[in-house]
């Protein structure tokens, strides 16, 4: 009887664990699934745009140049990986097993959320290396400014440890010689292609800068040209990847095509430039320097976005180049990239206005005022004052890492500046101040949804902090931003001075304690962007880019 009892109790027993197993791993699937599930859903927050133009305008020989470029493209864009990521791209990516984590990596150019304060979203990794893989990972600030080497700040070398654990730089072009090689020998194909003389020269001398380092001749002959259709962005360009000091720059590719009748309607503007400058509200020893009168203004439309330019979020407008000599000696370009632009107001941009401003208000919130905030973003990097006034070198080397947030807070008010200025010149007859405006704080709702990590993140904090500062906005009595139009070019006028007076002074202590107390995001704006999240309102747009996409 007792052994009957027993067999029967294990007959139980063993039901119950398979019960319980069954149950057990049911579970675990469901958590896997619904794992899975929130990761598809930060891809989802992604809206996808076909980059398409009208290719009609283009010969023959420039749509047999464009699988060329977007060849080159492609290769900045696995140099990028390597800047930003010390494991092979293909060996991170093989480790990711969910299919939605693995796209999500892909947009993100690594395991970290760019729009989400670089928050690690794979297991295993830790906060994003401020120096990205441009320094060795045990590397301290003290130690690198302690170390003597006259090429450890260029912005196209690494650091590397050596095997006696000392520090070294290497030219980008010997540690990417691979793919560099490469790419030089793709543009100089495309070169041959290339019908416009100043496309012709610009490819072939950057062509050859890929290979040595020196930009210089090649930026300079991208100022020159004027008459070309075709546009290639292409290098080692912006800064904002290197966190750690902001020497080091990172590859990208922008294949463009110009809208030549777009592009007529701006390039009066640039013509201004010198005036303008001398109106800055600002002391005249910070605006001494007379910008560059060769700047020019042009609509494009983007076909093919790689590399530093494609991750996280997508840029609409380029202001090139960078390097401070070239722009003393012929400005910078402006490329509004009018496509992109196109999506990110109509997807994103309209219906966060709708979520946060007045009702009152929305009225002035209109796709032409993002289009002139965004040009003259980018005409303001060209403004202001490049060197100190005090012999501390130039602004970039004297703010060291706060050096990109200052200029994009500049860029962001005096974009405004000039639209007010212009408005009221009656340059611009087709907007009103008031539309600059409100649709310049919905902007800033834009950019900060993202958190305050990044070099844009942090501007658009310390803007809308001096705007609240100074009443430049209210509410109205459902909550919503209501902005208060005579305070808030008061504001605009202080905050541009604020900003030319730091980079004017090298001020690096000044600002950077500045930026810690003013380049966060509170809690009522907080509240009011969980209000966006719960909206499911796409974050940002991903691209269906290549030939077939074209229709090549």
């Amino acid at each position: 009887m007792f052994r009957r009892l027993t067999l029967v109790a294990t007959i139980v027993l063993v039901v119950a664990i398979a019960f319980t197993s069954c149950k057990s791993k049911q579970k675990n699937q469901q958590t896997d699934e619904n794992q899975v599930s929130e990761m598809q859903k930060k891809v989802n927050a992604y809206i996808s745009v076909k980059l398409t133009t009208d290719l009609s305008k283009l010969t023959g020989k420039e749509k047999q140049m464009i699988p060329i470029l977007m060849e080159v493209a492609q290769i900045m864009d696995d140099l990028f990986w390597k800047q930003t990521l010390a494991e092979p791209k293909d060996e991170f990516l093989a480790k990711i097993t969910d299919t939605a984590a693995r796209r999500f990596a892909e947009i993100n150019y690594g395991p970290w959320d760019r729009l989400d304060d670089n928050k690690p979203f794979i297991d295993g990794f830790g906060v994003k290396p401020e120096g990205a893989n441009y320094y060795p990972a045990d590397m301290t600030k003290e130690e690198f400014e302690k170390w003597k080497d006259p090429n450890k700040q260029n912005l196209y070398t690494v650091i590397r440890r050596q095997a006696d654990g000392k520090l070294k730089s290497i030219w980008f072009h010997d540690e990417y010689a691979g793919g560099l090689k490469k790419a030089s020998e793709l543009l100089l194909q495309a070169a041959e292609l290339a019908e416009d003389s100043g496309l012709k020269n610009y490819l072939t001398l950057r062509a050859k800068a890929l290979t040595t380092s020196n930009y210089f001749p090649s930026d300079m002959a991208w100022m020159d040209m004027k008459t070309n259709t075709i546009d290639f962005v292409v290098g080692p360009i912006e800064n904002y990847e290197d966190a750690l000091f902001g020497y080091k720059t990172a590859f990208e590719g922008a294949l463009l095509v110009k809208d030549k009748e777009w592009s007529q309607k701006l390039s009066h503007f640039a013509a201004l430039l010198p005036e303008l400058q001398k109106q800055l509200p600002v002391d005249l020893k910070y605006k001494q320097e007379t910008p560059g009168s060769n700047s020019d203004l042009n609509a494009y439309d983007i076909i093919y976005n790689s590399g530093h330019a494609n991750e996280g979020s997508k840029t609409i407008a380029i202001n090139l180049p960078n390097d401070e000599k070239v722009q003393l000696a012929k400005g910078s370009r402006r490329l509004q990239l009018k496509n992109a632009m196109k999506a990110k107001f109509d997807y994103i941009l309209m219906p966060i206005a709708n979520e946060l401003m007045s009702p009152d208000q929305i009225k002035n919130v209109k796709f032409d005022a993002f289009f002139s905030n965004v040009m003259f973003h980018e005409v303001a990097h060209g403004l202001g004052i490049k060197n100190t006034i005090n012999g501390k070198g130039n602004t970039r080397e004297a703010l060291k890492e706060c050096y990109s947030s200052i200029e994009e807070a500049k860029a962001d008010i005096l974009g405004l500046f000039l639209a007010t200025k212009l408005i009221e010149m009656g340059e611009i007859k087709d907007l009103s101040i008031e539309d600059c405006y409100v649709t310049f704080m919905a902007g800033i709702f834009r950019s900060v949804r993202f958190g305050a990590a990044s070099a844009h993140g942090k501007a658009n904090m310390m803007c809308f902090n001096l705007f609240e500062e100074k009443g430049a906005f209210t509410h109205d009595a459902d909550g919503k931003y209501l902005v208060d139009f005579s305070k808030m070019k008061t504001a605009v006028d202080e905050w541009a001075s604020i900003i030319l007076q730091f980079q004017g002074e090298g001020d690096y202590e000044g600002l950077k304690a500045y930026i810690a107390k003013n380049g966060t995001i509170h809690e009522k704006l907080q509240k009011d962007l969980d209000q966006i999240k719960e909206a499911n309102i796409p974050l940002d747009i991903v691209y269906e880019q290549g030939a077939k996409v074209l229709g090549l």
